[in-house]
């Protein structure tokens, strides 16, 4: 590491969430980490979430001054920010960078971004992106660093509300007749309830953790979405990056896809799961025997066929925009929910603030609505002027022919005619707060109130919208 002495320092005037302000001097001593983030970035979770394990193992060791640079009008909100970083597992003090004043300073050009900072206040190195490995360079960093006690204070201020509640930060939904499924993601589990939200089984320890089994020892890492068919339950365990399978009948979880750590998926028929890693797997959704994949790592569709064991690259070319077209030339901007109606695929575009489909044959990508990769807002009507901001679940009622979309940055339930493409938004009785799972069966609509750590219950006949109480 060639360091170079600090010319720039944190703002006087920065916005602090969960932390007294502070400059770099209030640091030095210590070896310190600044990480430039966005909260809504997949990549940046990734990123926040390595560097979380990364101080579990080596408590004390290395400092960690979050940033937070906004791209939606949502993240402006401190408490909102705070939250959506606090699903990350991130114990830190965190800066809002309003007006990208920081970011400005240091001259960043991209997040993910990482600032190592030695103990006499110098930049060692810079790491953008996620293609450098953090663990040497955090090692080499800290080396001989005699490691203090973490400040319990900042673990209480970010995160600390959801740490008594029944759930924690749930995700994905999937719902049947008698039954719902809710993936715990702050909780590393999946739950059977009844309706009225009895707990009928839990699978997984509740630990962050990789490994198959019975319910009781088996254990996941994050588990953003669920869905079932064939006696099975399939989660997309995405901290694990893998796709995991849970038999109903005997309770016994296996890894379906997935070697445990992030990387590139390849197109080829498995002999056995580790055959291919995965990339932040962020939603499943089963269309007769083809599991179909929102892989928010790579920005692409994914599809495994169940009887063959074929993984298969459906559509994407992996770049991050918002691009129509047929298979592979199109483009998505962070995929991370799903949903099938009428052969079509429908997919969440978190980053583009969009709602897409992809034709089932043929794997034509169009936009359903969506204005463009840095135009997002609150607008009702026709699908070609309507806008979102950052919706991050969606389900299909194909009897009513509607698609209904949680519209995370907005707070609120959207509904999309699939007819005439109109869109509308629901009035609920109180706002939604980062909603990040949604499921149909027989008309009503249940909601994962992520924020909220709820699960609610919303009558479209009736316009009644209440808590579920889990447990």
């Amino acid at each position: 590491m060639n360091a170079t002495q600090l010319s720039q320092d944190l703002p006087e005037s920065a916005t602090w969430l969960n932390a007294p302000p502070a400059t770099l001097m209030h640091f030095q001593g210590r070896p310190l980490v600044v990480a430039f983030v966005n909260a809504a970035s997949a990549w940046c979770q990734q990123r926040l979430q390595e560097l979380q394990q990364w101080q579990v193992r080596h408590p004390g060791r290395v400092q960690l001054v979050v940033v937070q640079v906004p791209r939606f009008d949502c993240e402006r909100d401190g408490q909102h920010s705070l939250a959506m970083l606090a699903q990350c597992g991130i114990q830190a003090p965190v800066l809002l960078d309003l007006d990208w004043q920081a970011w400005r300073r240091f001259s960043v050009e991209s997040w993910p971004t990482l600032v190592m900072i030695d103990a006499g206040s110098r930049e060692v190195e810079r790491l953008v992106g996620l293609g450098q490995a953090l663990d040497p360079v955090l090692s080499q960093l800290s080396q001989g660093v005699k490691p203090l006690p973490v400040n319990p204070m900042t673990q209480q201020l970010l995160g600390g509300a959801a740490l008594e509640r029944t759930l924690r930060y749930p995700a994905g939904l999937h719902a049947t007749r008698d039954r719902l499924y809710i993936a715990d993601c702050g909780h590393h589990r999946i739950l059977e309830c009844t309706h009225q939200g009895r707990i009928l089984r839990q699978f997984g320890m509740g630990t962050a953790d990789w490994s198959d089994g019975s319910s009781d020892v088996a254990a996941f890492n994050r588990p953003r979405s669920v869905t079932l068919g064939h006696g099975h339950l399939y989660v997309a365990d995405t901290g694990n990056h893998c796709i995991r399978r849970i038999n109903l009948l005997s309770g016994q979880v296996d890894t379906l896809i997935g070697t445990g750590k992030a990387g590139e998926p390849r197109e080829m028929v498995l002999a056995q799961a580790g055959d291919s890693a995965l990339l932040q797997p962020a939603a499943v959704s089963l269309m007769d025997n083809q599991l179909l994949l929102a892989m928010t790592g790579d920005n692409r569709i994914w599809s495994y066929d169940l009887g063959t064991r074929q993984l298969s690259w459906r559509a994407g070319s992996g770049a991050v925009e918002l691009r129509d077209g047929s298979g592979q030339m199109a483009a998505f901007a962070q995929p991370c929910a799903l949903t099938v109606a009428n052969k079509t695929l429908y997919v969440c575009d978190a980053l583009s603030s969009s709602v897409r489909s992809m034709q089932l044959r043929g794997e034509l990508v169009q936009t359903v609505t969506g204005q463009g990769m840095w135009q997002h807002g609150l607008a009702d009507g026709n699908r070609s002027q309507a806008l979102l901001q950052y919706p991050l679940a969606i389900a299909a009622d194909q009897e009513a022919q509607v698609l209904w979309v949680a519209d995370a940055g907005n707070g609120k339930l959207r509904r999309i005619r699939l007819g005439n493409g109109q869109v509308s938004t629901v009035e609920l009785a109180r706002p939604l707060y980062g909603a990040a799972g949604l499921a149909v069966d027989s008309g009503v609509v249940w909601i994962a109130d992520t924020e909220a750590c709820a699960v609610l219950r919303y009558d479209p006949h009736t316009g009644q919208c209440v808590d579920v109480p889990i447990g």
